[in-house]
């Protein structure tokens, strides 16, 4: 366990941001199960979910970045996670997987030129001997108008997308599961990102509220 306890120069669980956010979300848990899934919640809600904020560099990726800008992709809010709970005692890792995501925009479709997104983020973290997968990337806003059901995480079972939305649309299926990691594997996932993606998603810019908000807007609540 110690590796998945150790600060990285991704996961920077002894930065004093991550610690603050830490502790300031966890007041009143009396166990880790407690103290996680507080973490689980005030980072997918706390964070807004932002494809558009794309810096695949060690800055742009590292935790008390997501902490600081209150906004991120899957895999910084993941990381993000994972950062929380080390710097609570809790073990973490971070992990994986190719998913087919039917809701997002349609810009950011375009953008990556397909509806598959590689190396999606989650977070794996070790309560009472068990690892599970706690998945805190849309926040509840985003899930709201999108008529996704909000992932729950109660610390005990694996919180992943649900293939369906509320409507019975497609949602999001995993395709593939590439492990889980005790730091960063960016090279791995750039080397992912290269084969895949057109060469406009590395700097996508763009505003995904508006975008979403522009999407939704005429679909019943």
């Amino acid at each position: 366990m110690t590796e998945a306890l150790t600060p990285t120069p991704y996961i920077d669980s002894d930065h004093p941001s991550v610690i603050d956010f830490a502790s300031q979300h966890t007041q009143g848990a009396k166990s880790d199960i407690e103290r996680a899934v507080k973490l689980y919640y005030a980072v997918r809600d706390g964070v807004r979910y932002d494809p558009y904020s794309l810096v695949l560099t060690v800055p742009g990726l590292r935790a008390s970045t997501a902490v600081e800008s209150k906004r991120g992709w899957c895999v910084p809010k993941a990381i993000m996670l994972a950062a929380c709970c080390r710097a609570q005692g809790i073990p973490a890792r971070l992990g994986f997987a190719d998913v087919r995501n039917h809701l997002s925009t349609e810009r950011l479709r375009n953008l990556l030129g397909t509806d598959v997104f590689y190396y999606h983020g989650y977070t794996a973290i070790e309560l009472r001997g068990k690892w599970v997968k706690a998945t805190p990337a849309f926040n509840i806003e985003l899930c709201e108008k999108f008529r996704i059901k909000p992932l729950d995480f109660d610390g005990t079972e694996d919180s992943i997308y649900h293939p369906f939305d509320l409507d019975g649309r497609e949602h999001m299926e995993y395709i593939r599961f590439h492990g889980e990691y005790d730091d960063m594997p960016l090279e791995q996932m750039l080397a992912c990102f290269a084969k895949h993606y057109s060469p406009s998603a590395a700097s996508p810019g763009g505003d995904f509220d508006r975008e979403v908000d522009e999407e939704t807007r005429d679909r019943p609540s």
